[in-house]
């Protein structure tokens, strides 16, 4: 909201109270103040008058000026064309500093220049509300002008513009009137706001208005039968200007003058454009309509539309027509004040692409009684400045059922809750500066609420207000009650950060996408548990949806650097997914070309199944989960996402952690990518799941003995079968155990598999024998042909 000092002081008297200072004691009390800036800029600036004009000696575009300021002639070069035309001009007198210059005495082209004449943006004013001449030239002053004094008091630019950002609670901070209570509760001065006259009387309306949608629960309807459009008078354009909106007509004007006062959007029909004298309000209509800025908006169904005789006329909240506005001929006007759904009026401004002061307002919310309000205010205005007359009544749909909020509180739980010793004088006085009506028996007061302060609503709000009036300054100084803690990580960010450090040290890279994604990625996700989050107002239709998986986010960063010529992309990231009512943490590892090279050293470990399933057990093992405590089965679970025979499933305690593997070509092809490999893992399964402790043990004493074995097995049956035969079996002498190839072909029958197995034996009490070793491996031998029909191959 920008607040005009000058438009504020109609209103309260700001004698004493600079800028700076208003804006310093409003943003103290809550209301933010972001900017205090004037209209134009410049000092040493006087109106003078033009003597004399000559072409420059030395050039054909520059002319030597002569004017008089009250301090005798003086010669000025100025460069603009429109300078044969002037009269009454603007001069910088030396020494004066412009917001991009300071003058001093020169020459231009061999002569000499003391000033120089100014165009309205050369001060600072934004070129939006200069017309084409204005920025093209110096500005021309009226004869009445007089020398000597000053051109921005003149111009009326010597306002001050406060920029305020309010809370999202202080919706009433978007009217003037509202702001001026506000000054003068701070300032504790009276607020002196207009009187509504009503000095007409009111004929009988011919207007009908409806509503076919429960999101217009209140529409206010009047018709004035003349008015005469015009110029709007200089003070009404300068308000305007400071609250960054141009000046068209007296008429469109008044309109938004009222909206700026009131907080109530308004918006003024050309009567003679709308058949039937019939307006009616739907949300379930479809259509085009050009608006008022002159560009063709689609309306849909749940868009709430003003409409005449089944055509669209308006973007109820948001936007009027094109078809039925105010121009240069109109006579006779409807004025339209309604109650709009908040809700409705955002998600058609933001589909739409407008945002606008009326859609801005309503999206925050308006008071309940503001409809009659600005109505009166407007009439008044237009008889004042329009010569309105032929005014018929105020017609009105739905009803008013506003009821005033009335709050209760006591001094006793005020004080505890501050944290404050007020007394009951100063609490009055405050709510009572703040235009509430307050009653008080004893410690408790009682307080009516005004309509356009919707926010205060219980004990607390007002507690709240009586704080910041009064100032937090006066709170005293006190250390906060709590238990002393000693700060440390709890169990899920000591997994985390353990889980950051393995995978850095594993050579992988960290990154952070964005949570809210599009409808596409949340659909056919890794490890699905719930129902989708959709967002009620997203910020687009690419940030609709919270994500339930990791996948797509981590997958579209590998093809952006991809696409960029990026190669070894191996990332890991962390991040919560979410389901209604449903949180998870979880861990997602991406994997392309190579997960480690160097030409140099020539080394390469290229990125595939196994180096990725090395990976989750390099991290399941640092994070204190032994390889007995987990299985890795055949992925069954998700065959559209991952490569159905390059992928698994980790189970632990008959827990599902994770999937991983190769993802599915259809997959790749998508992202435009080759081959990728890719896992998820359920960190929040993994944090409840008790580890062991790191063991420390002495080195080994005693020589090992190693033993190469190929058996041949069925081809279907799993390797992990063959492990568990061995090490259960091993009398706790096997130390390591190694697949070093996986064969089939030649000399193997079609449904077998040849695989050769590296066993390590080894005590650690002594030395062991051969006769000891043999022993059990026969044993292992034994067993692998009784449980698994494994032969020894020859």
């Amino acid at each position: 909201m920008k607040i005009s000092y000058n438009w504020l002081k109609e209103y309260i008297d700001l004698d004493g109270i600079s800028p700076e200072t208003l804006a310093t004691k409003l943003t103290e009390s809550g209301l933010e103040i972001e900017e205090v800036k004037p209209i134009a800029k410049g000092n040493n600036l006087v109106i003078a008058e033009v003597k004399d004009v000559k072409p420059h000696p030395d050039s054909d575009h520059l002319n030597v000026v002569v004017v008089n300021y009250g301090e005798g002639d003086v010669q000025i070069v100025c460069g603009a064309k429109n300078i044969y035309d002037a009269k009454k001009v603007i001069v910088a007198k030396v020494g004066a500093v412009l917001p991009e210059i300071t003058i001093k005495v020169g020459k231009i082209r061999g002569v000499e220049s003391n000033g120089m004449i100014c165009s309205l943006f050369e001060l600072g004013v934004d070129k939006k509300y200069l017309s084409e001449e204005q920025c093209n030239g110096i500005e021309i002053l009226n004869d009445n002008a007089l020398i000597g004094e000053d051109p921005l008091k003149y111009l009326g630019l010597d306002d001050v513009v406060l920029d305020a950002s309010q809370t999202p609670n202080r919706a009433d901070c978007m009217a003037m009137w509202s702001v001026a209570k506000e000054v003068g509760a701070v300032l504790r001065r009276k607020a002196n706001l207009p009187d509504m006259k009503n000095s007409y009387s009111a004929l009988k309306s011919s207007l009908t208005v409806e509503s076919g949608t429960k999101n217009c629960p209140l529409f206010l309807g009047k018709i004035i039968k003349n008015v005469q459009v015009k110029k709007s008078p200089k003070w009404m354009v300068d308000y305007l200007r400071s609250a960054g909106i141009k000046s068209i007509n007296n008429v469109v004007d008044i309109s938004n003058f009222v909206m700026l006062e009131t907080g109530q959007p308004l918006h003024f029909y050309d009567a003679d454009k709308i058949s039937q004298k019939i307006i009616r309000v739907v949300d379930d209509i479809e259509g085009n309509i050009v608006a008022l800025d002159g560009i063709e908006y689609p309306i849909q169904k749940g868009d709430i539309a003003i409409t005449n005789e089944g055509n669209i006329i308006g973007i109820a909240g948001v936007i009027g027509g094109d078809t039925s506005k105010i121009d240069e001929n109109t006579k006779s006007i409807i004025i339209e004040a309604a109650m709009f759904n908040h809700v409705s009026i955002r998600n058609t401004a933001n589909r739409l692409g407008i945002m606008t002061e009326a859609s801005s307002r309503f999206i925050k919310g308006i008071e309940p009684l503001g409809q009659q309000k600005a109505i009166d205010r407007a009439t008044d205005l237009l008889i004042e400045l329009a010569d309105a007359s032929g005014i018929e009544e105020t017609i009105q749909y739905g009803e008013n059922n506003y009821k005033p909020t009335v709050v209760v509180e006591t001094l006793t739980h005020c004080n505890k809750h501050l944290g404050t010793n007020y007394s009951i004088e100063e609490v009055v006085s405050v709510l009572k500066a703040l235009d509430l009506d307050v009653s008080v028996e004893n410690e408790k007061f009682t307080c009516v609420i005004p309509s356009y302060r919707t926010d205060l609503k219980i004990p607390e709000d007002l507690d709240e207000e009586i704080i910041r009036l009064i100032g937090y300054d006066s709170l005293n100084a006190t250390l906060p009650t709590m238990v002393a803690t000693i700060g440390q990580l709890d169990e899920k960010q000591k997994l985390e950060r353990l889980t950051k450090s393995v995978m850095t040290s594993l050579g992988l890279s960290e990154i952070v996408t964005y949570s809210l994604v599009k409808e596409e990625y949340v659909n056919n996700s890794v490890l699905p548990f719930g129902k989708h989050i959709k967002l009620a107002s997203p910020l687009s239709d690419d940030r609709k949806f919270v994500r339930n998986n990791l996948m797509p986010s981590i997958l579209e960063c590998v093809s952006y650097n991809s696409n960029r010529k990026a190669t070894n992309i191996n990332l890991f990231e962390i991040s919560n997914v979410y389901e209604e009512d449903c949180m998870q943490t979880r861990l997602g590892i991406v994997l392309t070309d190579n997960l480690q090279y160097s030409k140099l050293h020539n080394v390469k470990i290229s990125s595939d199944y196994y180096s990725l399933k090395g990976i989750i057990e390099t991290y399941l093992k640092k994070i204190g989960i032994d390889d007995n405590r987990y299985t890795i089965e055949k992925n069954d679970v998700d065959l559209i996402n991952f490569h159905p025979y390059r992928s698994a499933k980790i189970k632990i305690q008959d827990k599902m952690i994770g999937v991983f593997g190769e993802i599915h070509p259809l997959i790749s092809k998508k992202w435009n990518l080759d081959r990728v490999l890719y896992a998820e893992i359920r960190l929040d399964l993994l944090n409840e799941i008790k580890t062991s402790k790191t063991k420390f043990v002495p080195i080994d004493k005693y020589p090992s003995v190693s033993r190469d074995i190929a058996i041949v097995i069925d081809r279907d049956l799993e390797v992990e079968k063959v492990i568990k035969v061995i090490n259960s079996n091993s009398g706790k002498l096997v130390k390591s155990l190694e697949i070093f190839d996986v064969y089939t072909g030649e000399h193997i029958e079609t449904n077998k598999k040849s695989i050769a197995l590296r066993i390590v034996y080894q005590s650690k009490d002594k030395t062991l024998t051969e006769s000891e070793v043999s022993e059990v491996h026969s044993n292992i031998l034994a067993k692998l042909e009784e449980k698994l029909n494994a032969i020894l191959r020859s």
